[in-house]
């Protein structure tokens, strides 16, 4: 064999991650919301991008002469044809005007935090107490209204005596909603004991034997606390009055309390109609002036600068405008495969894949897959993520009807088990056998899975006395 160097001439093809196709990849994840705050951005970044008005009569709307006569130029990307196209409706979806019921304001309301909500009672109060050291306490609660720190922690930062600390955690403890400030479980829940009027004296011991109700043990503590089982499920039911994470319903710092759809399905007169909800996203054009500055100058730096930034603007564009068309093929490629859904519900959710809906609108898979991430879309059966339509058919890799979905599967179960007599609930076995009398075979760790993600109670749990 010989070895050596040499030179060789040869051809061969590569796919080049651009910036353009990195801007265009980026554009097509985002949600409209996400959309609008980038668009921002680049209209600060770029002075050739301009927000267009909405016009009425876009028909009547001529290309400005300027456009015209650079027809000849030539340029990194078409960008005349786009200035031609600007009031074609050939591959712009136009914007519908709904009315104020079908209306998507572009208003996202934050909830106040749970810091914010205490410290607003704490300051229209006459305190007794340090109010600085109520802050701190309040500043050190979890995101369930939990105290994280200890009381001498507390003081030694502080630099008070204990005494002051404690007195403090009591005022703390006494704010909306209650149970903020408990330091176990426990504390949280004998914290709500005002929202339960009339409750058993016994109550309080009861809430020591928290570990065995979670269990299900409620013979044990009928036998510790000598009472029978009968008056102990009547106080397990009653902690479940109780909310054992208090704060959890306020939001986050940043947190937004709503979901802005980002396609709108609307059946009118027996047709879905798709339409996509980018009223919050600005529409864009190109600055007059500075197109008017490539007719003037020619090899010059201001004309590289325009050049560059014209191009920029370009892609930018038509990245928009292909994003808007890729969603809406996606949508309506689901609308046809999820029409029974529409009408009358989950139980007519079918199987789905990404690569169902990338052959049916002719990209790949991942291009389905970045156009569905993280948005959302209205139909007559509510908001759902787009992902949502994306069913698993549980007929493979089981003996199941392929058109069964782990969704209906969930729903079965939890039909199941809403009928059933609560003094003997059903095991874990028993739904499984349940569910392969509807066509549904899985086993019982799948039906263990799935009532957990249900929020179902094991046997033990449900079991009534």
């Amino acid at each position: 064999m010989r070895l050596g160097y040499g030179l060789n001439l040869e051809q061969t093809q590569k796919l080049m991650m651009t910036p353009e196709l990195r801007q265009a990849i980026t554009i097509l994840q985002l949600s409209a919301l996400e959309l609008s705050a980038y668009v921002e951005e680049q209209i600060l970044e770029n002075p050739l991008l301009e927000v267009q008005e909405e016009s009425v009569d876009k028909g009547e709307a001529e290309p400005p002469a300027e456009e015209e006569k650079l027809a000849d130029e030539k340029w990194d990307v078409d960008w005349q044809d786009y200035f031609h196209d600007q009031d074609d409706n050939k591959v712009r979806q136009e914007r519908v005007v709904l009315d104020e019921k079908q209306r998507f304001d572009p208003f996202i309301a934050a909830a106040p935090t749970l810091q914010e909500h205490l410290l607003e009672q704490l300051h229209v109060q006459n305190l007794s107490v340090s109010l600085g050291v109520a802050e701190y306490i309040v500043g050190n609660l979890n995101d369930n209204g939990c105290l994280t720190l200890t009381l001498e922690d507390i003081s030694r930062e502080m630099n008070v005596p204990l005494e002051t600390t404690e007195e403090a955690l009591a005022v703390v403890q006494t704010l909306d909603p209650l149970g903020v400030g408990a330091r176990n479980l426990e504390e949280c829940l004998l914290l709500q004991l005002p929202l339960l009027p009339n409750y058993p004296p016994e109550f309080p011991e009861f809430l020591k034997h928290l570990e065995d109700l979670a269990a299900g043990r409620l013979n044990r503590i009928a036998q510790v606390l000598k009472l029978s089982l009968s008056k102990v499920q009547e106080m397990a039911d009653l902690v479940r009055k109780l909310d054992p994470k208090p704060g959890r319903s306020f939001s986050g710092p940043g947190d937004v309390r709503y979901v802005v759809p980002d396609v709108v399905i609307e059946e009118i007169e027996g047709e879905f109609i798709i339409l996509v909800n980018d009223i919050t996203v600005p529409r864009l054009g190109i600055n007059k002036a500075y197109r008017e500055a490539l007719s003037h100058e020619k090899e010059s730096e201001t004309r590289k600068f325009v050049d560059q930034k014209l191009n920029s603007a370009a892609w930018l564009i038509r990245s928009i405008e292909q994003r808007r068309l890729t969603l809406y093929k996606v949508a309506n490629a689901i609308v046809k495969w999820q029409t029974e859904f529409l009408h009358y519900g989950i139980r007519y959710l079918k199987p789905l894949t990404l690569r169902d809906i990338a052959e049916e609108i002719g990209v790949h898979e991942s291009t389905v897959s970045r156009a569905t991430s993280h948005k959302y879309v209205q139909t007559p059966r509510g908001i759902y993520e787009f992902k949502f339509f994306f069913a698993n058919s549980m007929g493979r890799g089981h003996q199941n009807d392929s058109d069964i979905t782990t969704e209906g599967i969930k729903l079965a179960l939890r039909d199941i088990i809403s009928s059933e007599n609560a003094k003997s609930p059903y095991s874990d076995q028993k739904l499984a056998d349940l569910l392969k009398g509807k066509a549904m075979k899985i086993s019982r760790r799948t039906v263990a899975k799935y009532r957990d993600e249900l929020g179902i109670a094991a046997t033990t749990v449900r079991k009534r006395y």
